[in-house]
């Protein structure tokens, strides 16, 4: 009996300590299974926060975006770039002086500079600023000691007048109001006449509004052309022109009295005989002669030194076929010899005698020219499109004065008159080949 309960005892223990150790086996398995678990899940974890980070530091290491670099252009004839605008160059003029060029940009700033320095390597400017606006139109007045400007955003004239420093340099101060609202349209041009006596203002909408030089309006002209494309003042201050849809371009005289009163605006004279709308028109220095480009594909020179109160009518003097397109300018030069065309972001220019293309510059701009000008003296003709302003030698000009001195020394009688027109001759072809030979920048 004693054996036996001996032998269930040690077999009763056997079985538990085989069952504890399949017990522990177990719990080891379960715990060894959810190692490998967490260790999986942890490199999964580690992978996880590797691939974004891997993906931030690949975008990290992408290239930046180079800025868009300036639009450059060369040409022979090219005598400077004027490029202190970090915004796109809307208007020009120059000073009736010839001294000063005005520049206004999108970038709130007009900027002055010396037209003595345009052949420089380096070109300084003065700059005035527009708080909170910007210009799209810029002009000087007859004594070039103040400008007009059209602010974009407040849809008004606002006047500068230029104090000059000790330094030479000037002060810019602003008028202490600007000109009241009264356009409804877009404004395309405004000017100031020489003789000081006004202000024009043109809009899109064939309204022209003539304006005393404190803000009044003194006239309002409708020039019934559908639309304006173009207005502008004479250089001789008398008249106001305007060309648009309709095929022709109108002409009025701005009339004071003896005592400098206003008394009215009466119509002039017409240029007629475009087939299609012109997009812009200038005049000579001297007011006698006018130049128009049209939709036609035409451009036009005009003898406009008429009788025009006892009915006579202006004589065409030449028709050229050229390239033009919608916002297209046309400039003339001072002495009439030199009309330029834009066309896009490209210019040509012909002889006024001939009708000849003398030259042609692709590419100016990389955006369309938005204005086009002669200086005063007929030796440089400017244009705008982006953020320069490129100044070119008037070589057709220098040309055709050469070949006009030829001619009145063929037919000189005088000895002294023909010792001055070849000291005249031979200084403008030295002049001439000098800037063929001028070293670019």
């Amino acid at each position: 009996m004693e054996f036996a309960a001996l032998f269930a005892l040690t077999l009763l223990i056997g079985m538990l300590i085989i069952l504890v150790a399949v017990a522990v086996g177990k719990q080891k398995g379960e715990i060894s299974e959810q190692l490998e678990q967490n260790e999986e899940d942890s490199v999964a974890e580690r992978n996880a926060v590797k691939a974004p980070t891997a993906k931030k530091q690949k975008q990290q290491q992408r290239p930046r975006k180079e800025k868009a670099q300036q639009h450059t252009f060369s040409h022979p004839l090219l005598a400077s770039s004027l490029k202190s605008h970090s915004g796109n160059v809307t208007s020009l003029d120059f000073s009736s002086n010839g001294k000063y060029l005005a520049t206004c940009a999108d970038d709130r700033t007009v900027r002055i500079w010396s037209t003595k320095e345009f052949l420089d390597r380096d070109h300084k400017c003065l700059r005035a600023n527009l708080e909170l606006d910007h210009a799209t139109l810029v002009r000087f007045s007859p004594d070039s000691r103040a400008f007009i400007t059209w602010l974009a955003n407040g849809d008004t004239i606002r006047i500068f007048k230029m104090t000059k420093k000790d330094d030479g340099s000037f002060t810019f101060k602003a008028a202490p109001e600007d000109f009241p609202k009264k356009h409804k349209a877009n404004v395309i041009n405004i000017g100031i006449a020489e003789t000081g006596k006004y202000i024009m203002s043109a809009s899109t909408d064939t309204n022209i509004l003539i304006w005393d030089l404190k803000g009044e309006v003194l006239a309002s002209i409708i020039t019934n052309q559908m639309t304006n494309s173009y207005a502008a003042i004479s250089p001789c201050g008398r008249f106001v022109a305007s060309c648009g849809f309709t095929p022709d371009v109108k002409v009025w005289e701005v009339c004071f009295g003896k005592g400098g009163d206003f008394k009215e605006v009466s119509r002039a004279f017409d240029l007629k005989g475009h087939s299609a709308g012109v997009h812009s028109f200038a005049f000579s220095n001297d007011s006698r002669r006018m130049a128009t480009v049209s939709k036609d594909g035409t451009w036009r020179l005009w003898d406009t030194d008429v009788e025009y109160k006892k009915q006579q009518d202006p004589y065409l003097l030449k028709s050229v076929p050229c390239q033009s397109s919608e916002g297209s300018r046309v400039a003339l030069s001072p002495d009439a010899r030199v009309v330029a065309i834009s066309n896009g972001c490209s210019v040509a220019m012909y002889s006024t005698s001939t009708g000849q293309l003398e030259e042609e510059f692709h590419g100016v701009h990389s955006e369309e020219i938005t204005e086009l000008r002669f200086d005063i003296n007929s030796r440089y003709l400017v244009c705008s499109g982006d953020r320069a302003v490129r100044v070119f030698h008037n070589a057709p000009g220098y040309r055709a004065a050469i070949q006009d001195m030829q001619a009145m020394l063929k037919n000189a009688q005088n000895e002294g008159m023909k010792q001055r027109l070849q000291q005249q001759i031979q200084e403008a072809q030295s002049t001439l080949d000098t800037m063929l030979t001028a070293p670019k920048d």
